[in-house]
């Protein structure tokens, strides 16, 4: 059976040819403290500072309450609308018992609920934390245990999955459905077990109570460094980790990548594939437009190239986020095109994995717009090395964003020099306060100012960084993460399963995919069926996205 260490080297097709110089050239890395912008660091400070008020009452006050903040196909949401929702929930909230500091666990598809449940929330000053709409009842406890959340909405059709678990979790005292009324608890339970429907009938509906309760115009009054919300995020272990951040990192990763980098308007249309479960697609649909007064285009089911493609074509947006993975079957579809359907798409935005250069020039010159790949973390929020609209290399993540300083360091810390490979450290004002509940992981990822990511790195003599690997096993697939040791896990639980081993394999878009090595147990006959059997039991033990694509039978 093969070794499992994934990302030990550079892959030699990955290299930048300062790889191969015969004497290193120094280092020069980006002090993002020299490019400081006062209205940041103002903002860094202020006190007191609740990020509802930046984000939803600022748009309101400067006219553009009745402009469309969020779409999600079915229903729009102005900026008043978002304001008075999260108003409402925020009171509904407090009326219910929760307090500030309490949590609550969103577990929504993306529609206009999502931003007046988050916002409300965070006027509220309790605690948000998206999950994944695509978890087992058995990843959702974990969860919700270790989060020790009072209170969770979610999505109809996921409903029946938490309430399957709620005699497991003492510290979760309220479920708020959203997608269904009072009288559509039958839509998501099948149950006739009369103390089923009696558990039911506690369940509240999230529209009933925004339209019932009284909308009170009460902001916490939260500080500037007080945690906002939770995301999690996957260890080397598999084990997920909250992340903590706080009120002004929203708003700091806007300034810095969405209105630096991107350049983002008031008058932009944005996209994004990603979810807002995950960081990456929280930027980009609600930091990043709603940071100046734009629009976004919500996606409620899942980003098949089809339905990608459709939402592109209805909207028109100006700006698209995706994976690497979607932009490989997007182009795979006939009907692509130019613009891949939008006349005003202007700009494509690539992270969540490295970008292969092929797959960048090949969107480039199919659909006519550059694809900027960067690189970013939970950790940090969103992007903190990017391309730019008018400096694309394409097989390389870019430079650094500005207001954020990297450096390559090796196994004991030290700066490497260029066209060495080493782990990327980073520092920024995003940085998360710090793990809930992980003295050890805390350590480890959060060195005084700087966070480790766990990538390796190579920086070239020009300054554009290289994506080399993982320093543990870890490796992404369709920009989210996968742990090896889960993905063997759940084969050896198979009944036909001796041994497992699972590593990253690069598929023929140069995209990492999981591949499995087996040992079968005696009887058992490796054929087509047995294989896609061990498919949808990974799928429904670890997760959709975490099966084998390739499973190789091995005799021991």
């Amino acid at each position: 059976m093969p070794p499992l260490r994934y990302g030990r080297a550079c892959p030699a097709s990955r290299l930048p040819s300062c790889a191969g110089l015969s004497r290193p050239v120094p280092r020069i890395h980006v002090f993002a403290r020299k490019q400081a912008d006062p209205m940041l660091d103002d903002l860094l400070h202020r006190r007191p500072y609740n990020a509802a008020a930046d984000f939803v009452d600022a748009n309101v006050a400067a006219g553009r309450g009745r402009k469309i903040a969020f779409t999600d196909g079915m229903r729009s949401l102005t900026y008043t609308d978002l304001q008075e929702g999260s108003y409402r929930f925020a009171t509904a909230l407090r009326e219910l018992g929760l307090r500030e500091e309490n949590r609550v666990i969103l577990i929504l598809h993306d529609t206009v609920d999502y931003p007046v449940a988050f916002w409300g929330a965070i006027r509220a000053g309790i605690v948000p934390i998206p999950l994944n709409t695509l978890l087992t009842a058995e990843q959702y406890a974990y969860l919700f245990t270790d989060s020790r959340a009072a209170a969770a909405v979610v999505a109809a059709p996921l409903a029946r999955t938490v309430l399957s678990i709620r005699d497991r979790l003492p510290h979760l005292r309220i479920v708020i459905v959203a997608g269904a009324t009072a009288q559509d608890n039958d839509s998501f339970s099948d149950s006739d077990n009369d103390n089923d429907k009696a558990e039911l009938r506690d369940v509240l509906s999230l529209d009933d109570i925004l339209r019932a309760v009284k909308p009170s115009p009460f902001t916490a009054p939260t500080v500037s460094d007080e945690v906002a919300f939770w995301m999690y995020t996957s260890g080397s272990t598999g084990d997920p980790k909250a992340v903590k951040h706080v009120h002004t990192s929203p708003m700091a990763s806007a300034r810095l990548m969405g209105q630096g980098v991107i350049g983002i308007r008031e008058d932009d249309v944005a996209f994004s594939a990603a979810k807002l479960s995950f960081s990456y697609g929280l930027g980009n649909a609600v930091f990043f437009p709603m940071s100046v007064g734009a629009s976004a285009v919500l996606l409620p089911q899942r980003p098949t190239p089809q339905a990608v493609l459709a939402a592109i074509r209805r909207h028109q947006p100006t700006i698209f986020y995706a994976v690497p993975s979607l932009y490989a079957a997007l182009l795979a579809q006939p009907d692509i095109g130019s613009g891949a359907g939008s006349d005003r798409l202007r700009l494509c935005i690539s992270a969540g994995e490295a970008l292969p250069a092929e797959l960048g020039q090949r969107w480039r010159a199919t659909v006519g717009v550059d694809v900027l790949d960067g690189i970013g973390s939970t950790e940090m929020l969103q992007t903190f090395i990017s391309n730019r609209p008018d400096d694309v290399r394409y097989g390389s993540t870019g430079r650094p964003v500005p207001g954020y300083e990297v450096k390559i360091v090796d196994e004991h810390g030290e700066e490497v020099v260029a066209g060495e490979i080493g782990e990327l450290v980073v520092r920024g004002p995003t940085a998360a306060e710090g793990y809930w509940n992980q003295r050890a992981k805390n350590r480890r990822t959060f060195a005084g100012e700087w966070t480790y990511t766990g990538d390796k790195y190579v920086c070239d003599h020009d300054g554009y960084y290289h994506y080399c690997g993982r320093t543990d096993d870890m490796f992404k697939v369709n920009g989210m993460w996968v742990s090896p040791f889960e993905v063997e896990a759940a084969l050896v639980s198979h009944e036909a399963v001796l041994e497992a081993a699972v590593i990253g394999r690069t598929d023929g878009d140069g995209l990492i995919k999981p591949k499995a090595f087996i040992v079968l147990k005696n009887g058992y006959c490796a054929d087509d069926e047995l294989l896609e059997r061990l498919r949808l039991h990974v799928k429904e033990r670890a997760g959709p996205w975490k099966y084998p694509r390739w499973i190789d039978i091995r005799p021991d």
